[in-house]
């Protein structure tokens, strides 16, 4: 064998064992929702495009499970940790340990609350989520036009995440003045996030709370609206209004907002059961948060574009945004299939 053929079989042989610029520790919160199996994959993919290992856990909405798996990251000495909390005030004690050890943290589209050291937040326009759901509603019903009064019923996410607040502030900003003017009215009169909340995003937690809301104020009156910000929470919703008759001829759905835009509720638009959802492209986000990473490990800037918004109780975290896309009947195939998101197969 000639000197520049073992030359050329060395720096092949080498080239499949090249040097992994080391791990980067991911925590999503659950895999009951398809969106964070998303995340991670992307993650998982992009990071390794970059060179870097991953250690991808999922907590399964266990706050010490997730609490004991940072931990663990930490413990194995992970460049950078990327975290979507499941609860975001339950983390201070480990980031601190984490910040000691000169590991940065990147929350992952949920804030980590109360604590200094969360040194970036990669995350979509949370307030305009809401504002869409909102618009869509007023969009919908023509309420614009001055048409009304309409029935509208209140849904909120997890008041342990962070977001959730943003989503109904959001979508209130443009509801309020409508149910202030009496153009929509909330028959329940259950408002406010105290109140209208949905512990860990649970559609059967939903569900249940909508036959209530039906069984309490709606025998002899019509809901011609429901704010709900989470797929999940929508699917949920629509078992409990179809168990009451809604979706027949006579007793059409209500107008039925969402979020994430899973399969699931992307069949009921087709179905005309869920009217709109939020679509948050999460191989943008995995992108996003990866650069992030590369970027606190390579000793680079980190770019952002939001130093203001998101203050956590202890400090404002600098943050990317990146833009939520309303999809409903008229441009789902081209949002959600011509980009590459789903094959088409997977919806129809």
């Amino acid at each position: 064998m000639t000197c520049s053929v073992l030359v050329a079989a060395f720096a092949f042989a080498n080239a499949g064992f090249a040097k992994s610029k080391g791990t980067i520790g991911i925590s999503m919160p659950t895999k009951s929702s398809a969106r964070w199996i998303d995340d991670g994959n992307n993650l998982v993919k992009t990071l390794k495009e970059k060179g870097y290992d991953a250690d991808l856990q999922y907590a399964e909405d266990d706050i010490p499970n997730q609490l004991a798996q940072v931990e663990n990251m930490i413990t194995k000495g992970v460049k950078v940790l990327v975290i979507a909390a499941i609860d975001g005030t339950t983390l201070s004690d480990a980031l601190k340990q984490a910040h000691e050890q000169g590991i940065k943290v990147i929350a992952y589209d949920r804030l980590i609350r109360k604590s200094p050291d969360v040194d970036y937040y990669a995350t979509f326009d949370n307030f305009q989520v809401g504002v869409l759901q909102g618009g869509y509603i007023e969009k919908a019903l023509g309420l614009k036009e001055g048409k009304g009064p309409f029935n509208i019923e209140l849904f909120g996410g997890s008041p342990d995440d962070n977001n959730a607040y943003f989503f109904y502030n959001g979508a209130m900003s443009v509801l309020q003045p409508y149910i202030d003017s009496g153009k929509l009215v909330v028959q329940s009169k259950q408002m406010g996030m105290e109140k209208v909340s949905t512990l860990r995003w649970d559609g059967a937690t939903a569900q249940a709370r909508m036959d209530n809301l039906l069984s309490a104020f709606y025998t002899d009156k019509r809901v011609d609206a429901v704010l709900s910000p989470y797929d999940g929470l929508s699917i949920g919703i629509i078992s409990s209004l179809k168990g009451v008759g809604y979706g027949s001829a006579d007793q059409p759905m209500p107008v039925i907002t969402g979020q994430d835009a899973e399969i699931p509720s992307i069949k009921a638009i087709l179905r005309g059961d869920q009217t709109s959802t939020v679509f948050k492209d999460t191989r943008d986000l995995a992108k996003v948060a990866a650069e992030m990473a590369d970027a606190l490990v390579s000793g680079r800037k980190v770019e952002v574009n939001d130093t203001k918004t998101y203050e956590n109780g202890v400090k404002v975290v600098p943050s990317y945004l990146l833009k939520p896309v309303v999809v409903d009947k008229t441009n789902w195939k081209k949002v959600l299939v011509d980009s590459g998101y789903y094959k088409l197969s997977q919806i129809q």
